[in-house]
């Protein structure tokens, strides 16, 4: 079995090595490719994967290649994760709307949405290479806005295409683990967007053990989201959030600690990752594991006080390259696994269009990804997500079209940009610093 990455050279691609090549691995791949545009990175991940590889038992064949057809001929799995415009855009994502007095975020508010109108053109490409290469291959997205990336991918690849995140089933874990000490035996509600979900039921023996969590101040102590947001507000919500909803919940707070800290997340991953490629020294996979840990242990930073640091159990979410290699033994040997997914609504949420990308609880087997049925949604939930979804699908709709006003609308619509004139500011600005978008939308 042939698994490709697109972005092979990526910094965080030896954790899908480990997955792999691990013992207990799940299924065996046999070949695994790596694509990346930078020969020079994917030498340096080359050289870390060897280093890992002879203290493995199990080590796929590895390739190394700038060549995207020959990397996707014959895979029956792809898993794309790359950055369009590096961590340098990603400096000007978050710049750029703290500049506006707005959130200054990854994938969250307006950074996000300049994130996606770089990133979409790419991977819709790919996505028509695929059907053209590998039609019969599986599609598992990581790559950033992964909502917005997977919904556009699968206008061109449908169904096969399947977007993932570890934070929700990393929530899930923690809380099972909190209440009962056995997350397997827990059946659970989760609905939202990617980035964007809550937690909503736990239940083993038709009992809903959420209730007794959200009493419980010792529970959630063990619960990162809970001590990010306050007992109070979850306890108010009735429902565990994403960490992501930390930015639209507490959004003066986190613009004020993301201004007032001495760099931005983009800026701290800039000066790492480039002082790691430009120099991984005499041992690459020295360098990267002690690389890897400032990256784990800093995640969300602007969240915590300053002296707090994460817990262990914060980080225990198995990664995305565990959920992913769970997906994709699943789908190989038809062993049936439950997790949460970035698939089509198909009316999981009435409200939103049939083909809108949510993330919801799933079970994937040989047959495919079968999103069960969830409780209705409504009240603020369905505001929030009905309100991101619209600004999601402009911003598809502005690429495919090509068109100004379809963006403006997108960054206007957002609940992050608090006005019409900073939305078209926002697009203004995203179009001078990145001449990729500017081409798109003149």
């Amino acid at each position: 079995m042939k698994l490709t990455i697109i972005g092979g050279g990526g910094f965080r691609v030896p954790q899908v090595f480990e997955a792999v090549s691990a013992d207990h691995a799940p299924v065996r791949i046999d070949e695994l490719s790596l694509y990346d545009v930078s020969e020079s990175r994917l030498q340096t991940i080359g050289a870390i994967l060897a280093g890992l590889a002879r203290e493995k038992r199990h080590v796929p064949t590895i390739t190394l290649t700038t060549d995207l057809e020959e990397a996707l001929r014959g895979a029956d799995f792809v898993f794309s994760a790359v950055r369009i415009g590096g961590t340098r855009g990603r400096i000007l994502d978050e710049k750029t709307a703290l500049d506006l007095g707005v959130l200054g975020q990854e994938t969250v508010g307006p950074g996000g949405l300049a994130y996606a109108l770089r990133t979409v053109p790419f991977m819709t490409r790919l996505a028509e290479t695929i059907r053209d290469v590998a039609p019969d291959a599986w599609v598992i997205n990581f790559t950033n806005p992964a909502g917005i990336v997977t919904e556009a991918m699968q206008r061109v690849l449908g169904d096969r295409v399947v977007g993932i995140c570890d934070t929700p089933i990393g929530l899930i874990r923690r809380a099972a683990t909190a209440v009962s000490g056995a997350p397997d035996s827990i059946a659970f509600d989760y609905v939202g967007l990617n980035h964007l979900g809550w937690l909503r039921s736990m239940t083993t023996g038709g009992e809903d053990l959420l209730p007794r969590l959200l009493e419980s101040d010792r529970a959630l102590e063990r619960i990162e989201e809970a001590r990010l947001m306050g007992f109070d507000w979850v306890r108010a919500l009735g429902a565990l959030p994403n960490e992501y909803l930390y930015y639209y919940y507490f959004t003066r707070e986190a613009t004020e600690r993301i201004r007032s800290a001495s760099s931005t997340r983009g800026e701290f991953l800039d000066r790492q990752q480039s002082a790691f490629y430009e120099a991984p020294g005499d041992d690459p996979l020295a360098t990267w594991l002690n690389a890897r840990h400032e990256r784990e242990s800093s995640y969300m930073a602007e969240s915590r006080p300053a002296d707090e640091e994460r817990l262990e159990s914060d980080v225990d979410g198995g990664g995305y390259h565990e959920v992913a290699l769970d997906l994709m033994a699943a789908l190989a040997t038809g062993r049936s696994s439950t997790m949460i997914l970035n698939v089509r609504n198909n009316a999981l949420v009435p409200q939103l269009p049939e083909d809108a990308v949510v993330e919801v609880g799933c079970v994937v087997d040989g047959d495919g990804v079968h999103p069960w049925p969830i409780a209705p949604v409504s009240g603020e939930m369905l505001g929030l997500m009905t309100q991101v979804k619209s600004a999601e699908r402009l911003i598809i709709s502005a690429v495919h079209e090509e068109s100004r006003e379809q963006a403006w609308r997108a960054f206007a619509a957002h609940p992050l940009v608090d006005s019409v004139g900073v939305a078209r500011s926002l697009l203004d600005r995203y179009r001078e610093n990145f001449p990729e978008i500017g081409a798109l939308l003149p």
